[in-house]
């Protein structure tokens, strides 16, 4: 089976590049196809990608759209439709708000698109940037996006059948796009039944003295994940905040930042062990969040969450409020504001969130099973293919 990998870009490292280094592992000499890359962005995680074989498109040789490609998104159409995949039996979409879906394959290719979520500002989604502020923005916007959506829509039906991340992103599909979809959730990246310690295996540096004395981020810095609510509550209770990740958000973040909050930056694999072990609890605020990974991966140390009741996450954490005290793996709260979350932090301590019980409810989303469905499905899939088209 001659398979490629089709990926939006490669400029940070975040759940959908998780997903994709997963895929990878499965289909290890398939190439992969992207706009662009950025190994500056990537952080540490640019040393495994770049043994892959990556193909990026012309953007990768244009650097004022390879910088202005948000504002350029209108380009995307240009970008996917440049590659040929004639040579390929199957080809993998791993897609979000670049549209890679939007490839074009021949009737005997099957094309089989993961997404992580159709494009957040196209449908009234929360984003990075709050790009509705200025008029001329907002006037620009608006004409691209009336372009993109009916694009969207048409790269939608190019797919022959849809991998949804979660339940929520499959009902995203099902009313945007009116597509069917089956769930496979994405994986968690440890091993969940022998996660290393880093102290352990002498590489700890992060001086964790007093351990299960702080709260942690992690995850990307931006807008629509409202890391600020973390911030401004645990400033107010004056918890122990660390913040793991980077992104366009940070000088504002740290503006706002007390004394008791501590930013990480970028994190190696080898280091999060380490730090998810000696944290209290992770604190997950993010809205609307189509699946959300790192609460499976805190779980997977045995860590309880504190999330906001949105989006995918409601299908990962066992909440406390309902569910035995033997089942919870944490607590959600109910409004995207500082008094809830804070709410929230304060009644931790009258739970009793065992590690073992969230370790269990992690192993649901562990890499073998993904890895086994996706390979189940691709093959179930081409085998319907194959006898459709002879």
């Amino acid at each position: 089976m001659k398979i490629a990998l089709v990926h939006d870009f490669l400029k940070e490292y975040g759940g959908a590049e998780r997903v994709l280094e997963a895929l990878h592992e499965i289909y290890p000499g398939a190439p992969v196809y992207t706009a662009f890359v950025n190994p500056v962005g990537l952080g540490p995680h640019w040393e495994r990608i770049k043994k892959w074989d990556i193909r990026t498109s012309w953007v990768e040789q244009w650097w004022p759209v390879k910088a202005l490609h948000s504002p350029l998104r209108f380009l995307a159409p240009l970008i996917w439709e440049s590659f040929n995949f004639d040579e390929y039996e199957v080809v993998i979409s791993s897609s979000g708000w670049y549209i890679c879906r939007g490839i074009l394959t021949k009737p005997e290719t099957l094309h089989i698109c993961y997404l992580h979520h159709p494009p957040r500002h196209l449908y009234g989604y929360k984003t990075a940037l709050e790009w509705q502020r200025f008029w001329p923005v907002r006037a620009y916007g608006y004409l691209v996006n009336h372009y993109l959506r009916m694009y969207d829509y048409l790269a939608a039906q190019r797919v022959e059948y849809f991998i949804a991340n979660s339940e929520e992103t499959k009902r995203r599909i099902a009313k945007f796009y009116r597509r069917e979809s089956v769930v496979i959730y994405p994986p968690v990246k440890y091993q969940i039944s022998n996660i290393p310690s880093a102290r352990a295996q002498g590489e700890g540096k992060y001086q964790i003295s007093k351990p299960k004395k702080y709260f942690l981020y992690v995850g990307r810095l931006a807008r629509a994940k409202n890391i600020h609510l973390a911030i401004e509550a645990c400033n107010k209770l004056g918890c122990q905040l660390w913040v793991v990740g980077a992104g366009r958000e940070e000088n504002d973040l740290k503006s706002i930042a007390g004394p008791t909050i501590k930013f990480l930056g970028q994190v190696s694999d080898k280091g999060l062990p380490e730090i998810y072990q000696g944290a209290k609890a992770l604190i997950f605020p993010a809205e609307d969040e189509e699946f959300g990974i790192v609460p499976v991966e805190a779980m997977a140390h045995g860590l309880p969450v504190i999330a906001l009741r949105s989006g995918g996450v409601v299908e990962s954490v066992v909440d406390s409020s309902t569910s035995s005290e033997q089942g919870a793996t944490g607590i959600f709260f109910d409004k995207p504001t500082v008094e809830s979350l804070a709410k929230a932090i304060k009644s931790l301590d009258r739970l009793m969130v065992k590690p073992e019980d969230c370790k269990k409810q992690a192993k649901k989303f562990s890499k073998t099973i993904f890895k086994q469905k996706i390979t189940d499905f691709v093959e179930e899939k081409l085998k319907e293919h194959h006898a459709r088209i002879t």
